[in-house]
């Protein structure tokens, strides 16, 4: 290997080794006090997915199936009464079950990646403390994006209103306020 092997590197014409140092993906800045140009930061669905089978599993049984014209989803609230054993916080969780009647893997997967996309640009829309688990047909490889994004919009929406008329059915009414 000789001194060259730096130049496969692959860095753009022009561009000398330390000048990539300076980049806005690096926290050090070269100049103190000049501000970076970032993009915003990309929510993530990391910590809000289902994974465990047996996570399935209960919300299946203690949610009602429903139907939208391109999936299928299933709405299971979570409270603290029932997951005793674990100390974890009542965030939303969102599961996919993508089957394979739907297709070969690569479809499977191509279906996964558009939900989880459309379902990261609206992290915000997931109902509190609820399991919720899609299940799309296979017209949602071939929709347009933004069609699949109004209807997971619209089922967030749903989800997150029944999410709250549970709630307030479920919570115990409170005490009388008397003289003190």
């Amino acid at each position: 290997m000789g001194f060259a092997w730096f130049l496969r590197l692959g860095l753009p014409a022009g561009v000398s080794w330390g000048a990539t140092m300076n980049s806005p993906h690096n926290s050090h800045s070269a100049v103190p006090g000049v501000e970076k140009n970032l993009p915003p930061r990309k929510q993530s669905l990391a910590g809000a997915r289902l994974r465990k089978h047996a996570d399935f599993q209960r919300a299946y049984a203690a949610a009602r199936k429903r139907q939208s014209a391109s999936m299928s989803w299933f709405l299971a609230s979570r409270s603290s009464e029932s997951n005793p054993q674990d100390g974890e916080a009542l965030w939303p969780r969102v599961g996919l079950a993508v089957g394979r009647v739907l297709g070969k893997a690569h479809e499977r997967n191509r279906i996964k990646r558009r939900m989880r996309e459309a379902l990261r640009r609206h992290v915000g829309l997931f109902p509190e403390a609820c399991d919720l688990i899609f299940h799309p047909r296979r017209a949602v490889l071939t929709m347009d994006f933004t069609k699949l994004e109004e209807e997971i919009v619209r089922i967030l929406m749903q989800a997150k209103a029944e999410a709250a008329r549970d709630r307030s059915i479920s919570a115990p009414p409170a005490p009388p306020a008397g003289p003190s």
